[in-house]
């Protein structure tokens, strides 16, 4: 007690705002439920596992930690006895809303809890709860028991990220002198014996139960039949007011959703809540939500269908969902099948070295979550059987750190397995900007030359620095035209009996690789290309090739289309791919004998753009056609440049709730391209973009960076504010490190998407490892049975 007492100008008491990390080791996948329990620093509030706390100390310096241990309850003898946990309305909800039936999840076992303090460095214990600890101690662990955890703080935000906003009813809510008190514990509801599910109306000050859910359960319906009554419109759940306001669950009737008081203070006061007093009781309406939709089985939206064995061991961990993850755990499976990730983050990094350099809040360091998250992985500790198979690990802060200020991949909806691999080079290629030799990526980059030539027969040369190849599918090089026919046949015979084609009995295109890889090396027709040898704009030819070959090549197809009414839609295709390809034949040479360049510019610059925008009326009544407003159209059209009515809709799409949409067109035609985010402006400039280039893209095609991408390649023209040659010049000094080889490649891994758009539906992976191939389907990981190589999003393939 001496040695603690010595130590208590070291131990802090939590503010309401601090980051608790009470659920997980910053370090490693340890919790409170592995071998030797969690160690809290009461200092930084930092968690480690058994094996690291030393670190932190001899780091840190911090001596006393509360330590966790959490124990699982034995199991009744009768299974029948147990109460089953019911499933909220709001899962049900949200489950109807992403298209799934049934499928909620199963009890949760129950764990004994137990505390004590440690100290550091000889591991002295001290038994808590005691009335012998210092007052100090004693509030200090007491705050951090009750606190949210950092995680589940995450998690929630996550959660509600694009829900909670501020109440239109909040700012000037009629609030009555009518005298109520509300006392600090003992709430009951006015109408019923409820004691729990309480709703404190912020008007009148009744305290009222809250609705009934599907099952009978929770409440009898008071608070919302107030409302319909009185029609006082807010309402704050008793049991969640800490002195954290913002986590308190607020809830709009009129609304119909959980908002936002930023007056609450204001509010409780007025029936004398001292909010700052009161601990937390009850789950919030998200927190409810979340429990029942992370752990939902997400393995049940794809067929299983299949007998395969179940694999453990290094290298193959599962990575649990955290609510519509899946994205990015396909990805991260087979990064971490790839030598730069494993030699980077596992065999040449441990886990202490990456904690010694990390910064003082080693959860917020992508290099130390990307070190933990590959240790995870590739130790084989998280990957032993258990009665579900296995339980995998918990990637929840390598995500808030992958994810930190991307309002999109901070968020629970489904992303794009593409997008996040983009973000995921963007990422990393700043944690080691300058050091190529650091960068796991440096082996993925390669150089695409294209090659322009116009009517006068003068051509020109550009560069451009890229991760993936992004490949059209040319549908009218199916392999399988006469069954296709035969098909669309019977089906068209069928439809005119009513009768409906079972899966069994469809037949899809299968178009061979090797056309996808044709339609980007074959020639392609630029119009409205300035030629600075004519003075005017023409059609040019274009060709593109690789001028280097990477270590490993990523080729996106390009499955989801525009079709009739400019509706998206997912092409229902097959692509061929071989285990084996050779791209030798898709080398760019270069400048060839005989060849004259096209100058670098034109007497007059007669290519100059005019001051004022002017929408293009083609585009414009093209779109009004449609049903759209005549002044959004041409704000469409002048934003993307004129460049087309698929662009300008693509706009007008985003845009259609900007506050300015109705305000007068500008005449400063560099309005759209300022408004871009600057995010996506960065990911093109580190794909070896000019920024001005990105920035015009971007506004050519709603801040899409694949449609970005795509727009830049078909305008080479918006290159010619930079010579040709200083460019190339720059090009080659700034990306002497990028790998060059064989052309000659074979297939290591590819991402799979299920559903009608890359925002839904769910991506698992198949790596080849070990000579067979894996499929990684969150947690689950298993030999593949039936390899569905020719339906994959993006492959994955290693220089031979």
């Amino acid at each position: 007690m001496d040695l603690l007492r010595s130590h208590l100008h070291k131990v802090r008491i939590p503010e309401p705002g601090s980051r608790i990390h009470k659920d997980e080791c910053c370090v490693s996948f340890d919790t409170p439920r592995s071998e030797g329990g969690l160690y809290v620093d009461m200092t930084s509030f930092l968690g480690f596992g058994r094996e690291h706390v030393a670190w932190n100390y001899e780091k840190s310096g911090n001596p006393v930690y509360l330590h966790i241990v959490q124990r699982r309850k034995p199991e009744p003898d009768d299974e029948a006895d147990r109460p089953l946990k019911k499933p909220t309305l709001l899962a049900i909800g949200f489950l109807q809303f992403i298209g799934v039936e049934g499928g909620f999840t199963d009890q949760e076992p129950e764990y004994d809890e137990a505390f004590e303090i440690v100290i550091l460095p000889e591991f002295t214990s001290l038994p808590f709860p005691s009335i012998d600890l210092p007052e100090k101690v004693r509030i200090a662990v007491d705050k951090v028991i009750l606190a949210e955890s950092a995680d589940r703080k995450q998690q929630l935000a996550s959660w509600v990220a694009d829900k909670k906003k501020v109440s239109a009813h909040a700012m000037d809510l009629k609030q009555l002198d009518n005298g109520v008190i509300v006392p600090p514990t003992g709430w009951k509801c006015s109408k019923c014996d409820k004691t729990e599910n309480l709703w404190l109306n912020l008007t009148d000050g009744m305290i009222l139960c809250g609705r009934r859910l599907w099952d009978g359960s929770g409440g009898n319906n008071h608070a919302i039949e107030h409302y319909e009554q009185t029609k006082y419109p807010l309402a704050v759940k008793l049991g969640t007011i800490t002195a954290d306001l913002e986590a308190a669950d607020v809830f709009s009737y009129p609304e119909d959703d959980s908002v936002e008081d930023p007056l609450l203070a204001q509010h409780l006061s007025h029936f004398g809540i001292d909010f700052s007093s009161l601990q937390k009781t009850e789950m919030t309406t998200a927190e409810r939500e979340l429990d029942h939709n992370t752990n939902y089985d997400w393995n049940r939206i794809q067929e299983s269908g299949k007998d395969a064995e179940l694999l453990y061991g290094p290298g193959y961990t599962g990575l649990v969902n955290l609510g519509n993850s899946c994205y990015m755990a396909s990805v991260m499976q087979v990064m971490f099948s790839t030598h730069p990730f494993i030699s980077r983050y596992f065999e040449k990094q441990s886990l202490k070295a990456a904690f010694a350099i990390a910064p003082a809040d080693p959860t917020l360091d992508l290099n130390m979550q990307m070190t933990k998250l590959a240790h995870g992985m590739l130790s084989g500790k998280c990957s032993v059987p258990n009665q579900e198979g296995q339980e995998g690990i918990h990637p929840r802060m390598f995500k808030t750190v992958i994810a930190a200020k991307h309002p999109e991949f901070s968020s629970m909806r489904q992303q794009d397995a593409l997008d996040f691999f983009l973000h995921l080079i963007d990422q990393v290629d700043q944690a080691n900007t300058g050091n190529h030799e650091l960068n796991p990526f440096t082996g993925f980059k390669f150089i695409i030359e294209e090659r322009l030539q116009c009517p006068s027969g003068k051509v020109s040369y550009n560069k451009r620095s890229d991760y993936i190849l992004s490949l059209n599918i040319p549908l009218h090089e199916a392999t399988n035209k006469e069954q296709l026919e035969a098909f669309h046949e019977k089906k068209a015979a069928m439809d005119l009996d009513g009768k409906e084609v079972s899966n069994e009995e469809i037949v899809r295109p299968r178009v061979p690789l090797e056309a996808c890889l044709a339609s980007f090396s074959g020639a392609e027709e630029v119009p409205e290309f300035y030629s600075t040898a004519l003075n005017s704009k023409t059609t040019a030819i274009k060709t593109a090739g690789f001028k280097t070959f990477p270590d490993y090549l990523v080729l996106q197809m390009r499955k989801f289309v525009m079709e009739a009414g400019w509706v998206p839609k997912k092409l229902d295709v097959y692509v061929d791919v071989p285990d084996i390809i050779d791209i030798s034949h898709m080398r760019s040479k270069g400048i060839q004998p005989g060849e004259e360049l096209l100058p670098e510019g034109a007497s007059g610059d007669n290519k100059a753009e005019p001051v004022h925008p002017v929408a293009s009326e083609d585009i414009v009544s093209q779109l009004a056609s449609m049903g759209f407003n005549y002044l959004h159209c041409q704000k469409a059209a002048i934003s993307t440049s004129n460049t087309g009515v698929e662009e300008a809709m693509n706009w007008l799409l985003s845009h259609m709730d900007d506050p300015d949409i109705n305000d007068p067109i500008s005449k400063d035609s560099q309005a759209a391209e300022q408004t871009v985010d600057e995010t996506s402006v960065q990911t093109l400039v580190s794909f070896g973009f000019q920024e001005d280039v990105a920035r015009k893209a971007l506004a050519a095609s709603g801040g899409n960076i694949e449609r970005a991408t795509d727009w830049i390649f078909s305008h080479p023209e918006a290159f010619s504010s930079v010579p040709t040659d200083s460019s190339t010049s720059n090009m080659e000094d700034d990306d002497a490190h990028i790998p060059d080889g064989s052309g000659r490649y074979k297939l290591m891994a590819f991402v799979s998407h299920m559903g009608t758009s890359t925002h839904c539906g769910h991506y698992v992976a198949h790596v080849l490892k070990d000579g067979r191939w894996v499929i990684f389907n969150d947690s689950k990981v298993a030999a593949s049975v039936d390899l569905p190589k020719d339906m994959g999003y993006l492959y994955f393939f290693q220089r031979i």
